[in-house]
């Protein structure tokens, strides 16, 4: 149910002269998994270091003293702590937890940055980009003329171009990482979710009116054989359609309803961590934590699993 399932977009190959155009096949997209575990009145820390550390480093905390957690703590704290005022706010922690949570974004964007920085300048260009992705295309295209891939690349390489220009921040045509990274992983950034809104739409709306309706609704997550029988997974995404998806029960889905459905608001997790982290640490309550009321708490944020975290400072978050 390509339409139904956890958001994706499916990534560049690495292999530049086998590079595709960015294609967003999934829908719905919702915050990585935490642990559902709850808060067990500070006895158990373990929802906490999931959601500062990433559940996987989670699960090294006892290979450290504590002597030593602490030391790496205090070096994540710096890295927190944005714009050096020495205080860790809510908004801080929180962007910080929700970066932890979708490192492996990161980690692909690092993996493929050199295929597509051609000039080594830190830095990928638009013309970088094109020339890697439609390099090929752009010079041969009498290759294309009775192939399919032709109205895929003249499809895709405006939009890419749109894409790139909602990532480029500054506007000066050039992505560093974090622009790359929200580039390739738009669902993943705030400012970009009216593109993936955009894109959701145009993959959807067949007959172009700028709507979705309940057959166009379907035929992107199931393929109608001539004849057969509908499953009835199908005929409640059907029910779905008119109960939850038309919100204005036009027959239709607009911009706003197609956002409502695909970027579901049910619960901020990122948000409700980082205010009890801090509501918990913050010792003369003044709603920001200092390094020593972070470190005073030290159990809560990471106990002893800073372990691959701390390796990981050095290592791959240092080239982003």
């Amino acid at each position: 149910m390509a339409g139904f399932s956890l958001s994706c977009v499916v990534l560049l190959c690495a292999v530049v002269a086998q590079a595709k155009p960015t294609i967003r096949k999934e829908r719905v997209i919702r915050d990585p998994e935490l642990s559902r575990q709850a808060h067990e009145d500070n006895k158990s820390f373990q929802y906490d270091h999931e959601a500062f550390l990433g559940k996987e480093d989670a699960k090294t905390f006892d290979q450290l003293t504590p002597e030593e957690s602490r030391d790496r703590l205090g070096k994540i704290v710096d890295r927190i702590d944005g714009d050096g005022d020495g205080y860790i706010t809510t908004a801080e922690l929180k962007d910080w937890i929700k970066r932890v949570q979708k490192r492996y974004v990161y980690e692909n964007v690092a993996k493929v940055w050199t295929d597509y920085d051609l000039n080594k300048d830190n830095r990928i260009s638009w013309d970088e980009y094109k020339q890697a992705t439609y390099g090929y295309y752009l010079a041969n295209p009498e290759e294309f003329q009775d192939d399919k891939d032709q109205f895929s690349f003249k499809k895709m390489l405006p939009r890419d171009e749109r894409r790139f220009k909602a990532a480029d921040l500054n506007g000066d045509m050039a992505a560093d990482k974090e622009e790359f990274t929200s580039f390739l992983h738009p669902e993943e950034f705030d400012h970009m979710k009216d593109i993936v809104v955009q894109e959701t739409l145009e993959d959807i709306d067949k007959n172009g009116d700028g709507h979705v309706d309940e057959d166009e609704y379907i035929a992107d997550m199931f393929s109608h054989e001539e004849g057969g029988p509908e499953p009835d997974w199908v005929k409640t995404e059907r029910e779905q359609f008119s109960d939850f998806r038309d919100l204005n029960k036009d027959g239709k889905m607009d911009k706003d309803e197609i956002r409502h459905w695909i970027m579901p608001q049910d619960y901020d997790h990122a948000q409700a961590e980082a205010r009890h982290l801090v509501y918990e640490s913050d010792q003369d309550k003044d709603q920001k934590l200092t390094k020593e009321e972070i470190l005073e708490n030290w159990n809560m944020f990471v106990g002893s699993q800073a372990t691959n975290y701390g390796e990981d400072l050095t290592r791959s978050h240092d080239e982003l």
